[in-house]
């Protein structure tokens, strides 16, 4: 059997980000879920990215398939999982930067790599309320730390609504929830008042991709 390793142990380092991250996990004010990692994947990921394992992207690329957070809401991508992307084949169709996470509504977070126009290294979010980018204002690790230890849960309070632990606990890593009227609508502001529904994410993604790109 082939060593998975071969080819990218300059990049397993002895100063591993991964006990940081479990650290933050441990923090965290809900469960968080460690998707498991498959060795070819996860080393296919760490090759495609050439990170170092010291890094928290170079760590969830290695060590898991990806984070479940806050009863759901987030999802930090890692080496690939079922019904979860990996962090390159995440990102295949937007140049310019590394897709590290979404959220239960189809939004999207990424690293800027210069092809979002906001600021290099900044994760970015791309929100079915806004769809553009704009920098959450810290790298992946602050944001690692942020969505772990519960520091995100203020911020995205306008997108949620009471009892919204239950519906989003329900999904599986596939799906999202599909607001209608859509969050960017005047008449979607109000996330507790509009029609909610599973639909597959990559539905969702496209579906919010294509209203963006026609404002």
């Amino acid at each position: 059997m082939a060593d998975p390793t071969a080819g990218i142990r300059h990049l397993i380092d002895p100063d591993d980000a991964w006990p940081l991250i479990q650290d933050w996990a441990a923090q965290s004010p809900t469960p968080v879920t460690v998707l498991p990692a498959d060795p070819e994947r996860a080393a296919h990921t760490l090759a495609e990215l050439r990170v170092s394992t010291r890094s928290p992207l170079g760590a969830l690329a290695w060590h898991c398939g990806g984070l479940v957070a806050d009863s759901g809401w987030f999802r930090l991508l890692g080496g690939g999982t079922a019904g979860l992307p990996d962090l390159v084949a995440a990102g295949v169709d937007l140049p310019g930067a590394v897709v590290v996470g979404y959220d239960a509504l189809g939004g999207t977070f990424a690293v800027d790599g210069g092809g979002l126009g906001v600021a290099p290294g900044e994760v970015c979010y791309f929100g079915p309320d806004s769809l553009a980018w704009g920098g959450l204002g810290g790298g992946h690790g602050a944001f690692v730390q942020a969505v772990l230890t519960g520091a995100l849960a203020e911020p995205f309070a306008s997108l949620r609504w009471p009892g919204w632990q239950a519906e989003v606990a329900a999904l599986s890593l596939d799906q999202g929830l599909s607001l209608w009227p859509p969050p960017f609508t005047a008449e979607g502001r109000d996330v507790a008042a509009v029609a909610r529904r599973a639909v597959p994410l990559t539905e969702l993604l496209g579906f919010y991709a294509q209203a963006g790109a026609q404002l």
